[in-house]
């Protein structure tokens, strides 16, 4: 099962529909109303549904056996035969007790792009407050003032690229401080955007001497586009310019003819084609499909010094990353964070990246409902490939503990801990391969894996 099914529907089977989340559209408004981040009577229903959730997943962690005993006596009888043999009652409010947060008013940083979609829309939507929390989310103008204010403590905890905790962990141009990745924020979401001058010019082969920008060095665009342009035979650090650029202002370079085109979020790269100013080549989807991108994450000082904060931050982002992983609520999130102190986009720009119904630039109208997508669960593996890429590169100098790193940083086990509690499915294991642009990722294989390619800074 998926991590955002509800184990009491019996007809749940593991085909899903274009949305990801039913069998087909017309369940949606049937499915079952617990675990899927839609408002309850009260916080005590709220945490009975938790609990009962995650005993029904224990006792039937096959699927097949779980919905031939949910037909055969129904939902309430089998929550009934649970509670004569499980303190439901007892466990329920032993979770509901635990955890009070030591500090309930609380700083989080983002950049406005909709890689930060449960960030941001845990403000407006509510989901902070339903976990008992006061998050003020604060626009910020670049990822260099995210790092620093979450470094200095002027925020509690922050969206960051997905990359950057590992970077500051390491000291990769600073002194290390130890940073944690407790959800990924996104996957998929981004798009290589050309200039519309470039509309006939789409073979990468003939990019040499464009200018491209990137949101920032320690990135999955930087990784993204380098792996891309060395796949189509163009060394980046040679063949073409590289620079970083803040997302919001992308589109204004591109317009000012200083860019030639970026890898950058969809809303900014839809956004372009909004204004007339670019259209998009490929979504990022097409070079890895399923690539994290940004992430939530927080010092490992803030998870000691309050870690029931830490954790009822965490509950709160990955219950608005259940709601936002919905097509059915796309089009609300895209309303809730378009304003001024949000993203500060046209809903119409919001609408075509969230639903995956969309203009590319060159008068066509696409659909791909998982153009981005959410999916929280950090997985080490991710970690592991972007370690790769920091060698790739030459971020990263002389040997590397892929896994220890990897560990240290991406809180798979923590995180699996807290999405059972809540009464989801986290993944098994915290590792899997996957392949990009064709080639294989063997996260058990890392330094094999690097010596494939051909294209790479020199050592």
């Amino acid at each position: 099962m998926a991590i955002f099914d509800d184990p009491f529907d019996a007809g749940r089977e593991l085909a899903a529909c274009a949305c990801g989340q039913h069998r087909s559209a017309a369940e949606h408004d049937q499915a079952a109303r617990q675990l899927r981040c839609d408002a309850v009577d009260s916080e005590e229903k709220r945490y009975e549904g938790v609990v009962a959730s995650a005993v029904m997943r224990a006792v039937f962690p096959q699927d097949a056996a779980r919905r031939a005993f949910l037909k055969s006596v129904g939902a309430s009888t089998a929550l009934a035969v649970l509670a004569q043999f499980f303190p439901l009652k007892t466990a329920t409010e032993a979770f509901a007790d635990t955890g009070t947060p030591e500090k309930k008013d609380l700083k989080v940083g983002f950049i406005p792009i909709t890689c930060a979609t449960p960030i941001i829309m845990g403000a407006p939507l509510g989901f902070y407050a339903k976990h008992g929390l006061n998050v003020d989310v604060v626009k910020t103008a670049g990822w260099a003032v995210v790092r620093d204010k979450t470094i200095n403590k002027e925020y509690d905890a922050a969206h960051m690229l997905a990359p950057m905790p590992i970077a500051i962990s390491l000291g990769l141009g600073a002194q290390p401080i130890p940073f944690v990745v407790p959800a990924i924020e996104n996957i998929n979401g981004q798009g290589i955007t050309l200039a519309i001058k470039h509309k006939d010019r789409r073979d990468p082969k003939d990019w040499k001497g464009m200018k491209f920008a990137i949101p920032f060095d320690y990135s999955m665009h930087n990784y993204l586009l380098r792996y891309y342009l060395a796949e189509h035979g163009l060394d980046p650090d040679t063949d073409v310019q590289l620079r970083s650029v803040p997302p919001p202002e992308m589109v204004a370079n591109l317009r000012a003819d200083n860019i030639d085109g970026f890898l950058a979020p969809d809303n900014i790269c839809q956004r372009a084609i909004y204004d007339g100013a670019g259209f998009l080549h490929v979504l990022s989807k097409e070079i890895w499909d399923g690539h994290p991108c940004c992430s939530f994450a927080a010092s490992r000082e803030f998870i000691t010094t309050a870690p029931n904060s830490f954790a009822a931050l965490t509950r709160a982002i990955v219950d608005a990353t259940a709601y936002a992983s919905k097509a059915e609520n796309r089009k609300q999130i895209a309303e809730a964070i378009a304003p001024a102190n949000y993203i500060n986009a046209p809903v119409t720009v919001l609408e075509q990246v969230l639903t995956g119904t969309y203009a590319d630039g060159l008068g066509g109208i696409k659909t791909d409902p998982k153009r981005v997508d959410f999916d929280p669960f950090p997985w080490q593996s991710f970690a592991v490939w972007m370690l790769t890429q920091m060698k790739r590169w030459g971020q990263i100098k002389g040997d590397v503990d892929y896994k220890a790193v990897a560990e240290q940083v991406y809180l798979a086990t923590d995180t699996k801990k807290l999405m059972a509690e809540m009464g989801l499915t986290p993944p098994a294991s915290a590792y899997k391969s996957f392949s990009v642009m064709g080639k294989t990722f063997d996260p058990d294989k890392p330094d094999d894996y690097l010596a494939g390619f051909k294209i790479r800074k020199a050592s």
